[in-house]
C-alpha cells in the first residue's frame, strides 16, 4: 500500500473551517475531503498532512484515499471550484480519521530528522510519494508525538498502524461524545450492564470510571432531527462486550440479548468481591503454598 504526503496550505485555502474539521473528526472519527492531486492514487493510499507555507510547517493529519477521478487541476490541495485550472490532473477523496489542531502540528524539524532526505520544510513535498522506510518511519513520529487515544485506549490511533492490519468496528457518534458518555455512567454506573466486569475491582486505581458506553438504537435508524437520551440510550459495557454487541450484526445486540449469550455460554454475570473474599483467597493461596513445600 502505497504512502503519499499533501500539502495544506492555511493562508492560501482555509475554506474547510479547518477548527469545526477538528472538532467533527474528534466527535464522529471521520471527515471526508476532496483533494486535488497531479497524479491519480488508489483507493486505501496512506495520506499524511503536512502544513506548509507560512505557518510553521509540520506533519497534522493522517487520512485513507477513498476514490479519485480525473479532471483539470487545481491548485494542489482542497478543489477550489473559481480558480482557473492549469492542466489535468485528479481529484482524491481523503477520508480523514485524525487531525491535530493548527499550532500543534509535529513540527517538520523532527521528521527531518527522521527523515532526512525529505524536504519537509518546503512545498515541493506535496503530492511526494514515500518508500516503505520512511512510510514506517513517519508513522513511528505519528504514534510518539501525534493525537492521543483520548477515552478509549481500546481503539489504535488512526495513522499509527497500517490500515490492513487494524479491524475496525464500527461505532455510534453518540457513543463517543463525552458529555452523553459522563451521563451515561452518572445514571447506570461504571460496571459493564451485561456481565457486571468492574474495571475498578479488576485493576485498583488505573481502572476508576473507566467503561465504555454502547448505544442501543443502529445509527442506520437514527435521522437528522434525533435527539440523544444518554439516560435511555447509552449503556456502559465493557470492551468485550461491547466487541460483541457489534460483531458480526447490521443491529447492535442489546444489554438483554448480551446477558441471555453469557449466560448460554456458562457464564454469570460478574459480582463485586468483597474485603471478606479476598481474605479467604489469600488464606487459601497460603495453605496452597504449604502444601506445595
Amino acid at each position: 500500500m502505497s504512502t503519499i504526503i499533501l500539502g495544506w496550505d492555511p493562508v492560501r485555502w482555509n475554506r474547510w473551517n479547518y477548527a469545526a474539521v477538528v472538532e467533527q473528526v474528534a466527535d464522529t472519527g471521520l471527515h471526508l475531503e476532496p483533494w486535488s492531486v497531479r497524479r491519480g492514487f488508489a483507493t486505501g493510499t496512506d495520506v499524511w498532512l503536512l502544513v506548509v507555507g507560512d505557518h510553521a510547517p509540520g506533519l497534522i493529519g493522517h487520512g485513507v484515499v477513498l476514490s479519485q477521478q480525473r479532471e483539470p487541476l487545481e491548485e494542489p490541495g482542497p478543489p477550489e471550484p473559481d480558480a482557473a485550472p492549469d492542466h489535468p490532473g485528479f481529484t482524491v477523496q481523503v477520508a480523514f480519521d485524525a487531525l491535530l489542531p493548527l499550532g500543534d502540528q509535529v513540527p517538520a524539524g523532527l521528521l527531518r530528522e527522521v527523515m532526512p532526505d525529505v524536504a519537509w520544510d518546503t512545498a515541493d513535498v506535496a503530492g511526494l510519494e514515500l518508500g516503505p522506510g520512511d512510510a514506517a518511519a513517519i508513522r513511528a513520529v505519528w504514534t510518539s508525538y501525534g493525537p492521543s487515544q483520548g477515552t478509549d485506549p481500546t481503539q489504535p490511533v488512526p495513522g499509527t498502524y497500517p490500515d490492513n492490519a487494524v479491524a475496525r468496528v464500527a461505532v455510534n457518534r453518540h457513543e463517543r461524545d463525552p458529555e452523553a458518555r459522563r451521563a451515561c455512567i452518572a445514571h447506570r454506573g461504571i460496571n459493564c450492564a451485561a456481565c457486571g466486569f468492574s474495571f475498578e475491582m479488576a485493576y485498583g486505581e488505573i481502572g476508576a470510571d473507566f467503561i465504555q458506553v454502547h448505544h442501543v438504537v443502529p445509527a442506520s435508524q437514527l435521522g437528522n432531527d434525533y435527539v440523544l437520551d444518554p439516560l435511555t440510550d447509552l449503556v456502559p459495557l465493557c470492551a468485550n462486550c461491547h466487541a460483541m454487541a457489534h460483531h458480526g450484526v447490521g443491529s447492535p445486540r442489546t444489554e438483554a440479548e448480551l446477558r441471555h449469550i453469557i449466560a448460554s455460554a456458562g457464564y454469570l454475570r460478574g459480582n463485586t468481591v468483597g474485603p471478606e473474599e479476598l481474605e479467604a483467597q489469600r488464606i487459601a493461596r497460603e495453605i496452597l503454598g504449604q502444601q506445595a513445600e
